[in-house]
C-alpha cells in the first residue's frame, strides 16, 4: 500500500463558501435526472412541493404514503431527489433547465446535509434566521465491487494511482464536503489534494453529478473500484441485488459525529400550512421508523 507523499500546494481550497456563491444563471439538472422529479405532470399546480436530500430517494415512496394517508387532502406532491446542492442553486435561482426547458418549481420545503445551505437561505432572505431544523443524521461508507478486487482497506489505499475512484463533486453535492473532511482527517491536504486534482487530472478520480444513481452504476459496470457514500446508500444498493460491499472508513473518520440532515420551510413557500404539517411528521416517530429502517439514525433532541 503507497501512501501519499509530499504534493504540492492545494490549488483549490475545497471549501463549502467557494461553491455557495450567488447564482446568476438557471442551473443544468442532467437528462438523465429524471428519476429524480417526481410528480412534474403538476408543475406549480400542486399541494405540496419538497426539495429532498437526494440521498433519501429510496425513502421517499414509503414516506410519502404514511405522510398522505394522515393527510389526505395533499394529494398532488412534487417532490425532487436531487443533491440539495444542485436544488440550492435552483432556489436562488429561482429555477432549473432539465432536458432544454425551463423547470420553474416553487418549493415548500427544503432539506440539506449542509448548514451551510441553510445559512446561505437565511443571507438570501429564503428563511428566517434559526428557521430551520435537524431531524436526521448518516455516516459515511466505502462501496466497493463484491469480492474487493481492488483490495482497499483504508482511505489511504484511495491515493493509489490504479485506484479508480466515483467521486462526488464539491459544486453540486453536498456530501462532497463531507468526503474531503474524511481525507483531510485520514491524510492531511496531501491526500485531499492527490484524489481531488492529481487522480482526477490523471482520469482515475472520476466526478458525479447525482451520486447516488451514478456511484451504484459505475460499480456495476465495474468502472471504478470504489466510490464514498452514504452508508445508507450500500443497504439499498445491497437490498436491490447490486453485487458491492462496503468498506468502513472507521468510526473516527466516518463523520457520523458531523452529519446532520436540516430541514426548513421556505418563506415564500406556496403552501406554508402543509409545508408545517410535513416538517412536523418528519419529526415524528412514524417516520422515525421508516427511516432507521432504511439505515438513517434519526434525531432525537
Amino acid at each position: 500500500m503507497k501512501t501519499p507523499g509530499k504534493i504540492r500546494p492545494l490549488t483549490m481550497p475545497f471549501k463549502r463558501e467557494t461553491v455557495m456563491q450567488a447564482v446568476t444563471k438557471l442551473p443544468i439538472i442532467p437528462d438523465g435526472r429524471a428519476d429524480d422529479l417526481h410528480g412534474l405532470e403538476y408543475g406549480n399546480d400542486n399541494d405540496l412541493c419538497l426539495f429532498m436530500a437526494g440521498n433519501q430517494f429510496m425513502v421517499m415512496e414509503e414516506l410519502l404514503e404514511a405522510f398522505t394517508s394522515n393527510n389526505p387532502d395533499i394529494k398532488r406532491i412534487v417532490y425532487e431527489t436531487l443533491p440539495p446542492g444542485l436544488e440550492l442553486k435552483q432556489i436562488l435561482a429561482r429555477g432549473a433547465l432539465f432536458r432544454g426547458k425551463q423547470l420553474d418549481l416553487k418549493p415548500d420545503v427544503y432539506a440539506s446535509v449542509n448548514l451551510d445551505a441553510m445559512q446561505k437561505l437565511v443571507e438570501s432572505g429564503h428563511i428566517d434566521p434559526g428557521g430551520y431544523r435537524p431531524y436526521l443524521h448518516n455516516r459515511l461508507t466505502l462501496m466497493v465491487p463484491a469480492g474487493n478486487p481492488a483490495g482497499i482497506s483504508a482511505l489511504s489505499d484511495l491515493a493509489e494511482d490504479n485506484v479508480r475512484i466515483s467521486q462526488p463533486d464539491p459544486a453540486n453535492e453536498d456530501i462532497a464536503f463531507h468526503i474531503i473532511d474524511m481525507y483531510r482527517e485520514a491524510g492531511g491536504d496531501a491526500l485531499v489534494a492527490k484524489i481531488m486534482e492529481e487522480k482526477r487530472a490523471e482520469g482515475t478520480t472520476i466526478m458525479t453529478v447525482v451520486h447516488h444513481r451514478e456511484t451504484p452504476l459505475r460499480i456495476a459496470k465495474g468502472t471504478v473500484d470504489v466510490g464514498p457514500v452514504w452508508a445508507t446508500e450500500v443497504i439499498h444498493a445491497q437490498n436491490t441485488g447490486l453485487a458491492c460491499e462496503q468498506v468502513e472508513p472507521g468510526e473516527q473518520l466516518d463523520q457520523r459525529d458531523k452529519i446532520n440532515y436540516y430541514v426548513c420551510s421556505l418563506n415564500d413557500a406556496p403552501h406554508p400550512e402543509a409545508a408545517g404539517r410535513f416538517i412536523d411528521f418528519l419529526l415524528s416517530d412514524k417516520a422515525g421508523a421508516i427511516y432507521s429502517r432504511y439505515g438513517f439514525v434519526p434525531h432525537r433532541p
